[in-house]
């Protein structure tokens, strides 16, 4: 007898819990910019240019389950202190993220999702700067988790400290 009941309450147990979904709905390029103020001169120096990456993020939720997620990647190559080329890319997607609680949801959003946008958004850098007469570039993977959890204990550091001074 209290075996049926335990079996019972697991099985209204199971039902209750939502199945954790995540899902990739739509993959679109949001906006793509790529410019050369100092062409044709940039293509008369000589060396290597520095190249500097810059991740940004943005997650807009459009309906209950549903997210935006839109990746920015900024590369910014300089030659002797002059801009040689600036791409930049707002690769964006929909993604279906259901039965997660709340911590496991902004890990999701903040690690998965733009980890699933990177190499799309990658691509269309290195396609660019080709396209715009450089050398290729290939951007290594980046870490979200790490990020992640560098912003999350950064948070966590400002709100325990007090700010100090004169009223």
């Amino acid at each position: 007898m209290a075996d049926e009941q335990n079996q019972e309450q697991g099985v209204t147990e199971q039902q209750a819990a939502p199945e954790a979904r995540f899902q990739l709905q739509k993959l679109y390029v949001k906006d793509v910019s790529f410019e050369v103020p100092n062409a044709p001169q940039v293509f008369q120096e000589p060396g290597q240019a520095e190249v500097k990456l810059n991740l940004s993020q943005r997650v807009n939720n459009i309906t209950e389950g549903i997210y935006e997620v839109v990746l920015t990647v900024t590369v910014t190559a300089t030659a002797d202190e002059k801009t040689a080329y600036l791409a930049e890319i707002h690769q964006a997607g929909l993604f279906g993220i259901a039965g997660l609680e709340e911590a496991q949801l902004q890990g999701a959003l903040n690690t998965l999702c733009p980890h699933t946008l990177f190499p799309y958004a990658s691509r269309s850098i290195t396609d660019l700067v080709a396209s715009g007469g450089f050398p290729p570039l290939v951007l290594q993977p980046v870490n979200f988790e790490q990020i992640y959890m560098q912003r999350l204990s950064q948070a966590q550091g400002t709100e325990g400290m007090e700010v100090q001074g004169n009223a």
